[in-house]
C-alpha cells in the first residue's frame, strides 16, 4: 500500500531515523500516522500502531486520509465514515494504554504532561483563532476577515509563485472576504482539531458569548452527551468524538448548512461507491456462513417500529432494523441483545426468537444468515440513542392496509412514517404477499420495497405474523393488542 502512494521504507530505516533524531540532540519528535484507507483493515492498522509505539516518539499524530487530489482518489467512496471512526477509536485505546494522552477527538497524542504536542503557531491558531500568514506553494493565510491561498494551490507548480516573489508581490492566488458568521464557523471548525472550544478565547476573538450565540446547538449537544462543559471549555465526549463529522457542521453558517444538505441528497447511496467497497470486502475472514441477528422492536399506544439508519456499506444511509454480526464467543441471543444496545442504547428486554432468514442472495456481501427477534417496549421507557455504525435511530408509526386477496394469499401495503422533524419527514412503504393460515408452509413475498435495506421488509412482516398483529394493525392496532401477544 505504501508503494502505491509513493511512500517507501523499512523497519530498519525508521529505527535508524529515530536514532539519528535523538543523537542530533532533538529533545522531542512526532510521528504522523494515516488511517482510513480502503485496503487498510483494522489488523493492519493495529500492527502499524504497535510499531509506531515501539519507536517511542514523544508525540503521535493521526491523520485521516482525505483522498482528494491523490492517485487513489477513486477509492474514497468505498470507505465509510464508520470505518474511519472505528480506526480512530482503535488508535485512541492503544495509544492511551501505551501512555499517550489526548482528550476525545484530538488528533495529537502526547507522552509529555500538559503538552499539546503541537507548535506554538498551531496551538494559538487552534485554541485562540490567531491570524497567520502562510509561506510556500499553495499555503493558506487566515486574517480577521479574510482567507487566502498562495499561488500553486490548484496547479502545484512553482512558476507563478516564483514570479510573484521575484516581482516583490505577495504570491496570493485566491483571496476571500469572510463575513462574520463564516469567520466564526472557521474558528470553531479549526478548534475541533483539539476536540474542544475555549469559550474565553471565542469571547475575546468575536466579543460574543458562545453559549448564547449557539444556544440551540449547545443544548442539543449537551442533552445527547456529545459534548460536555468543563470549566470554560466545551469538550467532546468519548461518545461525541464518534460523530465529530456531524457535530462540526452544526456551527456552520446557514448558507453552508443549506448547501451541505443539498449535496448530501445528491451523494447518498452512489452505486459506484458500493462497488468500490465490495471490491475489497474480505469475506474470507469470516466464518461461512456468517450469522447475524435482526431485531423488530414495537412500542407505544400508537403502532410504532424502531429503525436505524446505516452508517456503513452496504445500504449506507438506508433505514434498517437494529442488528449485526454475532461474535464467535457469544450465542445468537447474546449477540442480538448486544447489537440492540450498541446501535440504539436499549437493553434489558426479553427478545422472542423469530424466523431464520437464509436466502442465498439476501445480502450482497455473501452467504449470511440472519436470526430474527421481536419484542415490545412501552414508549415511555424507550429513549433510543444511536451508536456503533447506526448514524440515526427513530420510531416510525406503523400502518397496514389490505390491497387485494387471491386464492390462498393476501397482499398488504405496510407504511412506516416518522414526523418528528418538520424538515426531515421520513416515509417508507412496501407491499407483501402473505399466504393464508392453513397453507402447507406460510410464505411471505415482498413485491415492492421503498426505503428498507436487505430483506428487512420480509422480517418485519414475519414478526407481525408471529405476534398475531397483522390483522390487528389492519383493523385497529391497540396497546392491548400488542400486550396480549407478548411472550
Amino acid at each position: 500500500m505504501l508503494n502505491e502512494i509513493g511512500r517507501e521504507g523499512s523497519r530498519h530505516l525508521y529505527l535508524q531515523a529515530r536514532d539519528h533524531i535523538r543523537a542530533a540532540g532533538f529533545e522531542q519528535f512526532n510521528i504522523d500516522l494515516m488511517y482510513g484507507f480502503l485496503k487498510q483493515d483494522s489488523d493492519s492498522f493495529k500492527r502499524t500502531l504497535r510499531y509506531a509505539i515501539e519507536l517511542a516518539p514523544d508525540f503521535i499524530t493521526l491523520y485521516r486520509n482525505r483522498y482528494k487530489g491523490t492517485k487513489i482518489e477513486n477509492e474514497a467512496g468505498g470507505v465509510s465514515i464508520h470505518k474511519a471512526m472505528n480506526q480512530y477509536n482503535i488508535a485512541y485505546e492503544m495509544l492511551t494504554a501505551a501512555g499517550y494522552h489526548a482528550n476525545p477527538g484530538k488528533n495529537t497524542f502526547s507522552k509529555i504532561a500538559n503538552n499539546y504536542g503541537t507548535s506554538d503557531y498551531l496551538t494559538k491558531r487552534v485554541v485562540e483563532g490567531t491570524p497567520y500568514i502562510g509561506l510556500g506553494l499553495g499555503a493558506q493565510s487566515f486574517g480577521r476577515h479574510y482567507l487566502a491561498y498562495n499561488a500553486g494551490a490548484a496547479t502545484k507548480n512553482m512558476k507563478q509563485y516564483r514570479r510573484a516573489i521575484e516581482a516583490g508581490q505577495f504570491p496570493i492566488q485566491d483571496l476571500y472576504a469572510l463575513p462574520r458568521e463564516e469567520s466564526i464557523a472557521k474558528f470553531v471548525s479549526v478548534a475541533f482539531y483539539f476536540g474542544f472550544i475555549d469559550l474565553n478565547c471565542f469571547r475575546q476573538r468575536f466579543d460574543l458569548d458562545f453559549l448564547t450565540y449557539f444556544q440551540a446547538e449547545v443544548q442539543f449537544l449537551l442533552e445527547r452527551e456529545y459534548m460536555t462543559l468543563v470549566g470554560e471549555r466545551l469538550m467532546l465526549t468519548q461518545y461525541g468524538a464518534n460523530y465529530i463529522n456531524g457535530i462540526i457542521p452544526l456551527f456552520y453558517s446557514l448558507h453552508s448548512k443549506d448547501e451541505m444538505c443539498s449535496l448530501s441528497q445528491k451523494m447518498a447511496n452512489k452505486l459506484n461507491d458500493t462497488q468500490t467497497f465490495l471490491s475489497t470486502y474480505q469475506f474470507e475472514k469470516y466464518p461461512k456462513p456468517s450469522v447475524t441477528a435482526d431485531i423488530v422492536l414495537f412500542s407505544g399506544e400508537k403502532p410504532s417500529l424502531l429503525l436505524i439508519k446505516r452508517g456503513a456499506h452496504p445500504f449506507m444511509n438506508s433505514w434498517a432494523l437494529p442488528g449485526g454480526f454475532i461474535k464467535p464467543t457469544e450465542t445468537v441471543e447474546q449477540g442480538a441483545e448486544r447489537e440492540l444496545h450498541e446501535e440504539t442504547g436499549i437493553e434489558g428486554l426479553h427478545l422472542t426468537a423469530g424466523r431464520v432468514f437464509s436466502e442465498p442472495n439476501r445480502d450482497p456481501r455473501g452467504w449470511i444468515i440472519s436470526h430474527s427477534f421481536h419484542a415490545h417496549i412501552p414508549l415511555s421507557a424507550s429513549q433510543p440513542r444511536c451508536g456503533d455504525d447506526a448514524i440515526d435511530c427513530r420510531w416510525f408509526e406503523l400502518s397496514v392496509q389490505q390491497e387485494q386477496s387471491a386464492v390462498g394469499s393476501v397482499t398488504y401495503r405496510v407504511k412506516l412514517e416518522n414526523e418528528n422533524s418538520v424538515v426531515d419527514k421520513q416515509m417508507i412503504q412496501f407491499f407483501a404477499v402473505v399466504s393464508l393460515p392453513g397453507s402447507q408452509r406460510q410464505s411471505i413475498t415482498v413485491t415492492e420495497n421503498e426505503g428498507l435495506a436487505f430483506d428487512h421488509a420480509e422480517i418485519i412482516v414475519s414478526a407481525l405474523v408471529e405476534r398475531g398483529l397483522l390483522v390487528c394493525l389492519e383493523e385497529s392496532y391497540t396497546t392491548s393488542g400488542i400486550l396480549d401477544t407478548t411472550s
